[in-house]
């Protein structure tokens, strides 16, 4: 009898656990199946906004495109909103992007300590921002690798670096029986790049041992035409010139013609580099060479910053992201593939 109890119960423990069984099973698979919908889902219904400085730059716009193209693999939505340089505009494209709920925001800063207010602002609303190309927060307080604390990551080429890279290069092309003169074409000094890009290059100078003075450096609107302007100034003045260094491809263009047209001839270099014009006046010996920059692959970069911080809350906030920067010349172009 105890034999017969034992194997009815053992019987029912095995039917008990193949229902059990079966039920934890289908449990999960529906739940893992929820589970992958929901993340679908999520990814599908997710819109990231990105306000950069202004399109009218030819750098600008690759940064969008990065940013479209890798949010269009993700099958999230984008809103792009151009403030046309004005501060004043980039800080009510932000509000509109809070109206509209947005998942996420990028953005590049047009005024770094303006811009403070901007991140804390979007970071007070729980909404992720990214900050892409330019330091938020002055530099002379705050190091480019040390993001401002509201901020979800700070996507930018190192500036310092890049000007580290261009100063190697000036290097092995200044005279070495005198002092070298040197000017370099600067970009908006409103950007903290300029400072930075400065920094680098000097830097880099000095630990080669190189003898030079900056005999000349001017501020520009970042364009082909005002760094024409800028090198017949410091040509006019200077006409024994050594190096000139331009902060971007776009005004060592400029420069290039400004060059031509004198009797000087002195090396032109630049960082900022990794357009297609920079990359035809390099071929063609109008420019010496200059430094790697990738704002498509930047555009790119902050998408994931944005998409980690959007889909994974526990993600650290602070970031700093970047990536490397190689000098291109005739003979290391193709190490720089990306043109704008």
């Amino acid at each position: 009898m105890r034999e017969v109890s034992m194997h009815a119960t053992q019987n029912r423990y095995r039917t008990h656990s193949r229902s059990v069984s079966g039920s934890i099973f289908r449990s999960s698979a529906l739940t893992l199946t929820a589970l992958l919908f929901a993340g679908s889902a999520m990814a599908k219904d997710l819109t990231f906004g990105y306000v950069p400085a202004s399109l009218e730059y030819p750098y600008n716009v690759m940064t969008a495109k990065g940013f479209e193209e890798a949010a269009k693999e993700k099958g999230v939505k984008t809103v792009v909103i151009d403030p046309r340089g004005s501060v004043e505009k980039q800080g009510n494209s932000l509000d509109d992007l809070l109206s509209q709920k947005v998942d996420a925001i990028g953005f590049l800063p047009l005024d770094s300590v303006v811009a403070e207010g901007f991140v804390d602002k979007v970071s007070d609303a729980k909404v992720p921002i990214v900050a892409i190309a330019l330091q938020v927060g002055d530099s002379a307080k705050r190091q480019l690798k040390d993001p401002y604390p509201g901020l979800s990551a700070l996507v930018a080429t190192d500036n310092y670096q890049s000007g580290v890279v261009a100063g190697e290069m000036a290097a092995g092309l200044l005279p070495k029986d005198k002092t070298a003169k040197i000017g370099i074409v600067m970009g908006d000094p409103a950007y903290t790049i300029v400072k930075l890009d400065t920094d680098g290059f000097k830097a880099a100078l000095d630990k080669a041992g190189a003898k030079y003075t900056i005999v000349a450096e001017q501020p520009t609107n970042w364009t082909p035409d005002e760094g024409e302007a800028v090198c017949q100034n410091f040509l006019t003045a200077h006409p024994d010139i050594d190096l000139i260094y331009s902060h971007a491809d776009d005004m060592a263009i400029g420069c290039a013609r400004a060059i031509d047209a004198s009797a000087s001839k002195p090396k032109l270099i630049a960082t900022g580099g990794g357009s297609k014009l920079g990359h035809d006046a390099i071929l063609a010996g109008e420019m010496y060479g200059s430094v790697c920059t990738r704002p498509q692959l930047l555009g790119k970069l902050m998408f994931d910053a944005l998409y980690e911080a959007a889909t994974k809350p526990e993600t650290p906030k602070g970031r700093f992201v970047t990536y490397d920067m190689p000098p291109i010349t005739k003979e290391t172009i193709d190490s720089c593939p990306e043109q704008w």
